[in-house]
């Protein structure tokens, strides 16, 4: 199945030439009907807080950024019930460094990055991939069964160890629909 990621920013003369043919999907917080569901900041509601029995978010990024502690601010709960795709992210210019993330809402132990990668965004991404957009994820298997597909997004990155970059869930979503998901930290 050949799906592939771009970065969103390219221009569509720029995709046309690299990818003639594809089909040409955004999958970020901008896109439009249907496949904006795929992104982490889409508001499905009922998502599981890792390591947080009876805990559920909005969003994946919901959960990513209230687990996310730093020099002078810790979990913040409310990111979990944001449901406009806005207002999610936490930075360091406001809250000074990145001290890691926690291991649950209500862990006493900080995670390093690819250690919360695999702990809380993967399972929380894959959750939603298995219950919340089956449908979307059918539809991408088919596209590719029968075109080149190219997912767009604004990072690239799809090794989970590669920690220069946020992560691609374009990428995961390539790694989903052709069984290829990575490892995750239980």
């Amino acid at each position: 199945m050949p799906i592939q990621v771009a970065n969103r920013r390219r221009s569509a003369v720029s995709l046309t030439r690299a990818f003639p043919g594809a089909h040409v999907i955004d999958v970020t917080s901008k896109a439009g009907e249907p496949w904006v569901r795929l992104s982490p900041f889409y508001p499905h509601g009922g998502v599981p807080v890792p390591r947080t029995p009876g805990v559920t978010s909005q969003s994946v990024e919901g959960i990513w950024q209230a687990l996310k502690v730093f020099e002078t601010a810790d979990v913040d709960p409310g990111k979990l019930d944001v449901t406009t795709m806005t207002g999610l992210n936490r930075t360091v210019r406001t809250n000074g460094p990145v001290r890691g993330h926690r291991d649950g809402l209500y862990g006493d132990r900080l995670l390093t990055y690819p250690t919360a990668r695999r702990r809380i965004y993967l399972p929380a991404y894959r959750w939603v991939l298995e219950n919340k957009t089956t449908g979307l994820v059918e539809q991408l298997r088919h596209l590719a069964g029968e075109h080149d597909v190219v997912l767009l997004d604004y990072t690239t990155i799809g090794d989970i160890n590669d920690c220069r970059t946020p992560l691609s869930h374009a990428a995961l979503i390539c790694l989903y629909v052709q069984d290829q998901w990575p490892e995750e930290d239980h």
